[in-house]
């Protein structure tokens, strides 16, 4: 039994990396953010996403700083926002598993605000290989209606 509690004891440990899991799952959303801020408004500002993200424009500047420092981003103090190849392609990343797992939730019979709710806290922390199964499994489910039929009935 101790050997049971010791894996989940390591297993605990090793998801919760503290600062650097929960660093880089800040910026991943300052990232997804300013994305769809720029998709929606053709750019982004300090105040908009302090608004968004719900913390103070200083808040925001700090991180913006880190991210441009970190080559996500282009920032100049008072101008534009603007996301570097690299930048765009994690905000894309997370995009894609925000909408995978939605599609999961919604098969699943979840209504939309708590699957949103319940992705925004998750989509950080799945590895690409989860992802990558949950799509095949989605796909799978689809050509098979028969299968999510029978589920939606239980």
């Amino acid at each position: 039994m101790e050997s049971k509690n010791t894996k989940r004891l390591d297993s605990i440990k090793a998801a919760h990396q503290s600062e650097r899991t929960r660093s880089s799952t800040r910026m991943e959303d300052y990232l997804e953010i300013i994305s769809e801020l720029v998709e929606l408004k053709g750019y982004a500002t300090t105040l908009d996403i302090s608004r968004y993200m719900h913390v103070s424009a200083p808040s925001v500047t700090k991180m913006l700083k880190r991210l441009d420092q970190s080559g996500f981003l282009e920032y100049e103090k008072y101008h534009g926002i603007n996301l570097t190849k690299k930048g765009t392609e994690i905000a894309e990343a997370i995009r894609q598993k925000h909408g995978i797992l939605l599609e999961f939730f919604e098969i699943l019979g979840i209504g939309y605000d708590t699957a949103n709710q319940d992705t925004e806290g998750i989509e950080h922390h799945l590895n690409p290989k989860t992802i990558k199964q949950l799509r095949k499994f989605i796909t799978f489910l689809k050509a098979n209606p028969k299968i999510i039929n029978n589920f939606k009935k239980i």
